[in-house]
């Protein structure tokens, strides 16, 4: 893949991601408010880095929102001045993401939305799980490590290596997600913030 093209990648993979949090943010269900007990809502920081071999490394951060209704969730992701670059809509009908420049790309799923938009599978569904906190190992999982408080805290899953730390109430506030493919290493890192 060519500098370029990876860096390509990692403007659309911010995208997408940017989209996939906070479009259930922008447009929750009708009469649906910040105390519903179905709503799971968390924002922050990401950052991503993408390596391959003989290339120079290339990295994207800025901020997410994620909202899920249980029935809907979205994901916004914008740039470092809080410019918005993309929002992705999942519901039970499919996952949408809209660029900042109005372009929309549909699919049946989140995940196959990611390996179309980026031509690499992105676990999206697994961080609709993961952002919460988890006590049982799930299918899937495998090499899982537990903290002292019993809560999973690093295991492998969908050819991800995950590591979450720094729980509050609603889960961990310290993604670090990893991933190699070949000569290529990915690593993305979600912090939530207070609210």
């Amino acid at each position: 893949m060519s500098l370029s093209a990876l860096h390509g990648w990692c403007k659309r993979f911010a995208g997408v991601m940017a989209l996939l949090w906070l479009a259930g943010c922008a447009a929750p269900p009708s009469g649906s408010n910040t105390s519903s007990q179905t709503e799971f809502l968390r924002y922050g920081r990401f950052a991503l880095k993408a390596e391959e071999f003989n290339r120079n490394p290339e990295a994207v951060q800025g901020g997410f929102t994620w909202r899920d209704t249980g029935v809907r969730f979205s994901l916004d992701l914008t740039d470092p001045m809080g410019s918005v670059i993309a929002r992705v809509v999942v519901e039970r009908t499919g996952a949408t993401l809209t660029r900042a420049n109005g372009e929309q790309i549909y699919a049946k799923t989140p995940d196959a939305l990611m390996q179309s938009v980026l031509g690499q599978t992105v676990p999206v569904d697994g961080l609709r799980t993961w952002l919460h906190t988890i006590k049982t190992p799930l299918p899937g999982m495998s090499m899982v490590v537990m903290d002292q408080d019993g809560r999973i805290q690093t295991f492998e899953q969908s050819g991800w290596r995950v590591q979450l730390s720094r729980f509050d109430e609603l889960g961990p506030q310290l993604l670090v997600l990893t991933h190699s493919e070949g000569s290529k290493n990915i690593a993305i890192r979600l912090v939530v913030d207070h609210p």
